[in-house]
């Protein structure tokens, strides 16, 4: 275990009237409440220059110096799994992460997680949550994520997400043909009837993904969407929303669709085509520690691209004939 740099905040007006611990944790997200409690017992937090007690309550406007102890948060079992690390430093990793590699641990995964393959990376992320992964992407959308690498990189993009300041744009192959692009805001939350799935609902969570047109194809549009929120399944539950669902989507696609006159390259393509058509093309951020804005593309993946290559064939022969 060792120390890190203290953490020097303020809190806020709105908090006042709340016991210490629950402020904290409201200020410093990325630390649970109980482990705030455990620092300040063990006399880790000053409060307005005094020693302060877990149940104390703020009034607003209290000068707070914490000195986190890091130490590990977890205890997955680091695996030498293959990284696609686009961009590396002292703060940050960026990488480009296949389909099929489930990001952290959950029930039916509890191994070979991008949590694992970075914890043999660099067994140091044990110390910081879920090892400095801020946002995922589902284990079949392939494409770019960045993970902090420290507790300040991490307190830094964690606030970036929730004030939407990264920008992330996918690439998606939907079923229908778009002639312009749009918006859809509609509110994200649990399926009313299959808790594994998310749905558009009434007091769901707020949720707005832009979408442009890429290409056109016949009976199918690649759409680049923009996500200006983060819910869970955003994209591929409003695409479903506006009828116009992700190809190969098992959860949000329905049935399989062919387009007219598909021939059997094709028709072979999308039903071998066993995932939801969805690359995280575009990650755009502001670095934590230099402030500079940085960008990275990632190409789309092979199975992604032959099942483009095959549209485009078949759009082309549709226009010869």
């Amino acid at each position: 275990m060792s120390s890190e740099s203290p953490v020097s905040i303020q809190i806020p007006p709105e908090l006042a009237g709340q016991r210490l611990d629950q402020a904290l944790a409201q200020i410093l997200p990325e630390y649970s409440r109980s482990r705030l409690k455990g620092w300040i017992e063990a006399g880790r937090v000053m409060l307005d220059g005094r020693l302060p007690r877990p149940r104390d309550a703020v009034s607003g406007g209290e000068a707070v110096e914490l000195r986190p102890l890091l130490e590990p948060v977890h205890h997955d079992r680091p695996q030498a799994i293959e990284l696609d690390v686009r961009y590396e430093d002292a703060a940050i990793v960026v990488l480009n992460k296949p389909a099929g590699l489930v990001v952290h641990p959950a029930a039916g995964n509890p191994e070979g997680t991008l949590l694992n393959a970075l914890l043999h990376r660099a067994p140091e992320l044990a110390a910081l949550p879920r090892a400095g992964i801020v946002h995922r992407l589902d284990k079949q959308t392939s494409g770019l994520m960045v993970v902090a690498k420290t507790p300040a990189a991490h307190r830094h993009l964690v606030a970036a997400l929730a004030e939407h300041a990264v920008g992330r744009e996918y690439l998606a192959l939907v079923q229908g043909e778009l002639i312009a692009g749009g918006t859809v805001d509609a509110p994200i939350g649990r399926h009313p009837r299959d808790r594994k799935r998310m749905a558009v609902v009434l007091g769901g969570k707020h949720a707005v993904s832009h979408y442009r047109v890429e290409e056109r194809f016949v009976g199918h549009t690649l759409l680049r969407v923009h996500l200006e929120t983060g819910r869970t399944h955003q994209i591929r539950v409003h695409m479903a929303h506006i009828r116009h669902a992700i190809v190969g989507d098992p959860a949000y696609g329905g049935r399989l669709r062919l387009p007219p006159a598909a021939g059997e390259a094709l028709t072979a393509q999308l039903r071998g085509f066993g995932r939801q058509a969805l690359h995280a093309a575009r990650l755009t951020l502001e670095h934590p520690v230099s402030g500079e804005v940085m960008s990275w593309a990632a190409d789309i993946p092979d199975d992604m691209h032959a099942l483009l290559d095959a549209f485009r064939a078949h759009r082309q022969a549709r226009s010869d004939d």
